[in-house]
């Protein structure tokens, strides 16, 4: 018999069935999500009431003269404040979701089984993370519309599709820290508070509740390149300044190279952390 001559895939065909495998990812995080009806309920009661609590700040507040304009229009502190607490929230979120998504594949002990897959680990770190990021701007695009709703807050309606795209510009940068913090959890196991104390960092400094000129100068200075606080202002000026596409580009120019080098720097600390485990042989330790 002729021995057959063995033809390696394209790379084109190995990309289509890893992305092939994607949606098996999402519908697992989907129905597990789906089962949990009651904290999805909680999700939403505590968001409304942050909501709640920040309107009544804003009748403290008033129409503070502290407060910035945004196209030339004045705001409200709660206008001001909602949008930066919708955004705060989301990379809050995403940034907890995206490191324990590989933490509860190892905790479920199904990481293990899918590491001896055919299965690259790019894969499996987007199919972890798929349904959040999915759902967390979707999320935080109702949390926005419905407080709008119920406060009158006024956003501009042509400043939702330039915002969405600072969103999505902002996204890599939070999946990056993600990604890095879930090699930090594979290594050593609590790699989680590194992420929270981060988290409040970056909220601090991002101008989430109070604007950030009334910062001590050399911090503002440090505050201003904060990609959460450029996405959090362009976000406003979208939203209560109704400034259109151009300005939503400049933030996301300003966006790319944090996006790109969080990514980068992200997959990079996994995979180390990937290959010291297998060499170990402690990827199932918890």
């Amino acid at each position: 018999m002729i021995a057959q001559q063995y033809e390696a895939p394209s790379r084109w065909s190995v990309l289509v069935d890893e992305v092939a495998k994607l949606p098996a990812f999402f519908r697992r995080d989907l129905l597990n999500a789906l089962s949990y009806r009651f904290a999805f309920v909680t999700d939403w009661f505590g968001l409304l009431i942050q909501a709640v609590t920040i309107s009544f700040v804003g009748v403290l507040v008033g129409h503070s003269a502290d407060l910035p304009t945004y196209g030339g229009q004045s705001v409200t502190y709660t206008q001001f404040a909602i949008v930066g607490v919708a955004l705060a929230g989301f990379t809050s979120l995403a940034l907890v979701r995206v490191a324990a998504g590989i933490r509860n594949e190892q905790m479920l002990g199904t990481l293990e089984s899918l590491l001896v897959t055919p299965t690259s680990t790019k894969t499996m770190q987007l199919g972890s993370v798929l349904y959040d990021l999915l759902f967390i701007p979707v999320r935080t695009a109702l949390f926005l519309l419905v407080t709008g709703i119920l406060f009158g807050l006024d956003f501009h309606a042509s400043g939702i599709v330039p915002a969405l795209i600072v969103l999505l510009a902002l996204l890599p940068f939070v999946w990056g820290i993600g990604v890095a913090t879930a090699g930090l959890v594979l290594t050593f196991r609590r790699g989680t508070v590194v992420l929270g104390f981060g988290t409040a960092i970056l909220t601090l400094l991002s101008g989430t509740v109070f604007p950030l000129d009334l910062l001590p100068h050399w911090l503002e200075v440090i505050a201003r390149v904060n990609p959460l606080a450029i996405a959090i202002e362009s976000v406003r000026e979208s939203l209560l300044g109704g400034t259109g596409l151009g300005e939503a580009m400049i933030a996301v120019a300003k966006l790319a190279p944090f996006s790109v080098v969080s990514l980068v720097a992200g997959f990079w600390i996994f995979a180390l952390a990937l290959r010291r485990e297998r060499r170990h042989g402690t990827i199932g330790l918890y």
